[in-house]
């Protein structure tokens, strides 16, 4: 099976997450996807091949070389975002991309065009893999799984390439942030690790933002509005007011690079109770304190006008910069940046403005920076994959433990 072959195969197994079901993996079908991917990892000869109950797939493809040779690992994720459907993507190949707009649903008149991307003419010539408009594609994470596949049964096919024993983490739920939670990483086993999980060609990340989560709960007091004066305390006017108090340009939408933001990602209310949900995002661990510090303060300054437990705050954190745990071991980004550019590929060092499984197994003991796996337009109906940026990507997990091996 060629590697467009495995990423068209596994884009058909329907593997979106579910934050609400409290069960690891979230949906099904990433159980079933899992299976599919064991079933394949016997089928290439891999050893110490293990999944277990809540659907994270381990693998070894073993040393070749009498050296001692650090053991390595490459992760991608099975799930798919919850933010559009995943189920029955009938993905199509464009081929040789001329620059103009890609009808991709004549029926709902769905467009990829250069006009809203202009980053597609960047990919002009090329062969690109296409949803059909409706539904996601799946490339994060699929495309990062095939590569990962198809780069072990290249080694695997190639013995003349030296290359320590290969570990390969095939895990659930990461678009739901639980991804790296029950990810056993003693059992994986590894000096230091890779996700393939980063979008176009060359991206190579190791900072990415401190995360928190809050939820604030704002109660009020229903009188009926023809007797209310100095009475009713409407709790959807007091967010409001919460909402406001916050920065007005510390937001998603006016912020870029290293700033990080407040954001609004959901409002449930009454009169009587509503509810503010945020992320609090920053790359900056002292900034990023400080953003929950202000999250608490303007908490008391509603309770201080209106009356103590008139709001109640939520908050916890999600994940850590993986650059404090990732600078100590600095070598793995050089090996990476090495064989990017060993392959032709130009690295492009860029800080994530979200995080990945990385992140966590980081802060768990796994140091594990993010590497391209090419897709472009994530989590909706305009994702694409161009076919050279996955075949690039697979080229250098390929070149990636072909000089870890040269290196010991």
């Amino acid at each position: 099976m060629t590697l467009v072959e495995r990423f068209l195969k596994y884009v058909t197994f329907d593997t979106q997450a579910d934050e609400t079901t409290q069960v690891t993996p979230s949906t099904p079908g990433q159980m079933v996807f899992a299976q599919y991917l064991k079933t394949e990892l016997e089928s290439l000869g891999l050893e110490d091949i293990s999944l277990d109950e809540n659907g994270y797939l381990f693998a070894t493809l073993p040393a070749n070389t009498s050296k001692q040779v650090p053991t390595i690992g490459f992760i991608s994720h099975m799930d798919t975002s919850p933010d559009m459907s995943g189920k029955d993507v009938k993905p199509r190949i464009v081929e040789k991309y001329d620059g103009s707009d890609i009808i991709l649903n004549a029926e709902q008149n769905v467009v990829l065009s250069p006009r809203q991307f202009p980053e597609l003419l960047h990919h002009k010539g090329e062969d690109l893999i296409v949803t059909d408009g409706t539904t996601l594609l799946g490339a994060d994470d699929k495309a990062g799984i095939a590569e990962i596949i198809s780069a072990i049964e290249y080694l695997k096919n190639h013995p003349e390439i030296e290359h320590g024993n290969i570990r390969v983490g095939f895990n659930p739920d990461e678009e739901i942030g639980l991804g790296a939670h029950k990810f056993d990483v003693e059992k994986f086993g590894c000096a230091w690790a890779y996700t393939m999980d980063g979008g176009e060609l060359g991206e190579l990340e190791f900072e990415n933002f401190n995360a928190a989560g809050a939820k604030i709960i704002f109660k009020g007091r229903n009188v009926h509005p023809g007797y209310a004066k100095h009475k009713m305390i409407n709790s959807i006017r007091v967010a409001n007011q919460f909402i406001s108090m916050l920065p007005r340009h510390e937001t998603p939408e006016h912020t870029e690079g290293y700033e990080g933001f407040y954001h609004l990602i959901g409002i449930q209310g009454t009169v009587e109770e509503t509810t503010l949900s945020y992320i609090i995002r920053d790359h900056d661990r002292s900034r990023f304190e400080s953003r929950k510090h202000e999250v608490a303060h303007l908490v008391r300054k509603i309770n201080a006008e209106y009356g103590e437990n008139t709001a109640t705050l939520e908050l916890r954190d999600q994940y850590y910069n993986m650059r404090e745990k990732i600078e100590p071991v600095m070598h793995i980004i050089d090996t990476a940046f090495e064989a990017m550019e060993a392959v032709g590929v130009k690295p492009n060092v860029k800080p994530i403005r979200g995080g990945t499984d990385g992140a966590q197994l980081s802060f768990k003991g796994l140091p594990c920076p993010n590497i391209f796996a090419g897709g472009i337009n994530f989590h909706g109906r305009f994702e694409y994959l161009p076919i050279p940026n996955m075949e690039k990507a697979m080229q250098v997990v390929v070149k990636i433990a072909e000089l870890v091996a040269k290196q010991a």
